[in-house]
């Protein structure tokens, strides 16, 4: 299992990276860092301390509980110590600081496995920033601090960014208290077919493990947008996904069509992303071979329709490929279906949030639930113990369980039943640290 990280040495950090940490925590305390005051009753001192608790204890009394697992509980408080979760018993049997979540269901933060930390739009144009932008390496690290934000807020808080390299002093900024955020891990840059032979692949994976990334992230296939026709040679996945394991690192690989897929798969590499093209018998292949599948079937695609307007034009952003992407819609989305009845095969939730789409995570779990057919409980175990354990986390996050991370949120109604419930989050917790707290809609909490 991959350890959390904690904290780094500040000692190292660039000067400039301090002073952007001061101001997103000032904007996030103005903006939604839950002072518990007048919502929540016991530990008065707690209350005034603004920070949830933190270091007392904290008693959540909701509605009900998903443990993550496929389990539902009621007429239960889950206590929070330390920023763990210490023990779940029968409700009104603890003393502390209670928060009372009536009408609210109470389950482990999502955790999103396929994200894009910074990507933005430039402040001087409003387009996709590239290669030409204006952006100071501040600018750059205050939009991935204010992505981290949006999605924590939202109800994400655990993120895996495939990822660029500020994700590293967001990720280290985050793990170490200075900035609100869900917790992240990168791959700070990938691998592709331009990165060379085996023998420069593996130095490259070397480089990467060294500047701290989390995790590999290979480019196997060319983008839906130009066919996701292959791109790397079996050769070239044994060596990268060989190397990622020799330190220890997980390897997801970009993948859309059965060719790509399956010499991944034969590479012993971890995860699939994408597969929009992906037959039935490449999917048993993923099965067999024990890697997880993170399709991405509604988000992306929806954002960037709804954004066209501020990527075409840029890079590999052209009118042709956006007709591309509409035609592979709906062959995404019959992917996803003939997944679900794969048997053995692990569907983990990702989204691919890229500039326009975070905050918005959630949205990519109601459609796979609404238009993809798959069960509610499901699609909440996807997004909470399955992404975690795809992480190699899965026994610190992504469960309401005893020892575990108190990373937990409130919904508004019941998403084991009606799915949408993931988009009303009203409470969010991150490490037992309270950042949301809002009356549900029928007015304030009891």
């Amino acid at each position: 299992m991959l350890p959390l990280r904690t904290a780094p040495n500040r000692t190292a950090r660039p000067r400039w990276i301090a002073m952007v940490a001061v101001c997103v925590a000032a904007l996030a305390a103005s903006c939604g860092g839950a002072d518990p005051a007048g919502q929540a009753s016991g530990d008065a001192d707690a209350a005034t301390r603004g920070d949830g608790g933190r270091a007392g204890i904290v008693v959540l009394r909701p509605d009900r509980v998903l443990d993550g697992r496929g389990g539902s509980l009621t007429d239960v408080e889950v206590v929070v110590s330390d920023g763990l979760i210490h023990t779940i018993t029968s409700a009104g049997s603890t003393a502390g600081l209670v928060y009372e979540l009536s009408g609210v269901t109470l389950m482990p933060g999502l955790i999103d496995t396929h994200v894009h930390l910074g990507w933005h739009f430039d402040r001087d144009t409003g387009r996709l920033h590239s290669a030409g932008s204006t952006d100071t390496p501040e600018d750059r690290v205050l939009y991935a601090a204010e992505n981290a934000w949006a999605m924590l807020h939202s109800g994400v808080t655990t993120v895996q960014s495939v990822g660029g390299p500020e994700d590293i002093p967001v990720r280290d900024a985050i793990a170490g208290g200075m900035l609100p955020g869900p917790r992240v891990l990168t791959s700070v840059r990938a691998v592709n077919e331009g990165t060379g032979g085996p023998d420069e692949i593996r130095a490259h994976v070397d480089e990467v493990a060294a500047a701290g990334a989390d995790v590999i992230k290979i480019f196997a296939s060319a983008s839906i947008r130009v066919g996701g026709t292959p791109t790397m040679s079996q050769e070239q996945l044994d060596a990268a996904c060989g190397r990622a394991r020799v330190h220890g690192l997980r390897a997801v690989v970009h993948a859309h069509g059965p060719e790509s897929a399956s010499r991944a798969a034969l590479a012993g590499c971890d995860q699939i992303e994408h597969g929009a093209l992906l037959d039935r018998r490449t999917l048993e292949l993923l099965a067999e071979r024990g890697l997880y599948y993170d399709p991405h079937i509604h988000l992306l695609f929806d954002n960037y329709f709804a954004n066209a307007d501020r990527y075409i034009g840029i890079g590999s952003y052209t009118a042709e490929g956006f007709e591309q992407m509409r035609a592979a819609v709906p062959t995404a989305l019959e992917v996803f279906r003939e997944a679900l009845t794969v048997p053995g095969l692990r569907i983990v939730f990702g989204t691919d949030a890229v500039a326009g789409a975070h905050g918005q995570n959630w949205r990519e779990l109601v459609y796979r639930v609404e238009e993809g057919g798959q069960d509610p409980m499901a699609g909440i175990i996807s997004a909470t113990s399955l992404a975690a354990e795809s992480l190699g986390l899965g026994d610190a996050v992504g469960s309401v369980a005893e020892a575990f991370e108190a990373d937990l949120i409130g919904v508004e109604g019941d998403p084991s039943s009606d799915i949408t419930a993931v988009g009303r989050v009203v409470f969010v917790m991150r490490a037992g640290r309270v950042y949301r707290n809002d009356p549900v809609a029928g007015g304030a909490r009891r």
